[in-house]
């Protein structure tokens, strides 16, 4: 389980992306096709095609950190897109931790 502070940000690629990129392959899509600034330590959260693994990359003050998983049974799916065009959706650390255990957050609501 990932323990962030608050100020920590979660971007959460909308489109499938090639997991076989390293470190600075993650990096450049961050930057092209996310348009963000990956330096500030924030989370960039990215699935495949076939939506059965996952890599974010985040910066922590000293170096690159990328956490793979690769799920069992299921798919992740990523959140609903929240206007035409969009290519990225920012989440909360609550709904990244259920993305990750291969719930749909389409089903669950908050009370």
């Amino acid at each position: 389980m990932l323990s962030l502070p608050p100020s920590v940000r979660i971007y959460f690629a909308l489109d499938p992306v090639d997991l076989r990129k390293g470190f600075g392959g993650l990096f450049n899509v961050t930057r092209s096709l996310l348009a963000e600034d990956p330096m500030p330590g924030h989370l960039f959260v990215f699935i495949n095609r076939r939506g059965n693994r996952a890599k974010i990359l985040f910066w922590d003050r000293t170096g690159w950190i990328i956490y793979y998983k690769q799920i069992e049974r299921g798919t992740f799916r990523a959140p609903k897109r929240p206007g035409l065009g969009e290519v990225k959706v920012e989440v909360e650390a609550a709904e990244l931790m259920l993305i990750l255990e291969g719930i749909e957050l389409a089903g669950p609501r908050r009370r």
